[in-house]
């Protein structure tokens, strides 16, 4: 198994365990903080680490796949989700960081799909 492999196998677990965590400690507390937030940063940040040694891997073009297509909306989603997160913060409304985990739900389930089609696209 090559570096890059190990190294983007490990950078995805990060920001799947990353965003899980932020995910689920989010709901759990009711409200919105600032350690949710740069948690999810970091998954984001994890996320593409781990995209970038695969798309190097594979010989570093987007490909329009179901793989390709969930996973460039997947990225996507998070780096709007971390930075919608930020601005809620920054803006101290209330209301928003209560109501701001049924986003977070969505996002981290929509991300779970290209990252679990990636693990059987990876065993096959």
């Amino acid at each position: 198994m090559s570096n890059l492999l190990i190294g983007a196998i490990v950078a995805m677990v990060m920001a799947l365990s990353f965003y899980t965590i932020g995910v689920f400690a989010e709901r759990k507390q009711g409200r919105l903080l600032w350690w949710h937030a740069v948690i999810f940063w970091l998954g984001f940040l994890c996320d593409s680490l781990g995209t970038s040694l695969m798309s190097r891997i594979s010989g570093g073009h987007f490909s329009l796949t179901l793989h390709g297509v969930t996973g460039l909306i997947a990225i996507l989603l998070m780096a709007f989700h971390a930075v919608w997160a930020t601005v809620i913060l920054l803006k101290k409304d209330q209301q928003a960081q209560v109501k701001f985990h049924k986003f977070s739900l969505w996002v981290w389930g929509i991300w779970l799909i290209p990252f679990v089609m990636g693990m059987f696209i990876g065993m096959m």
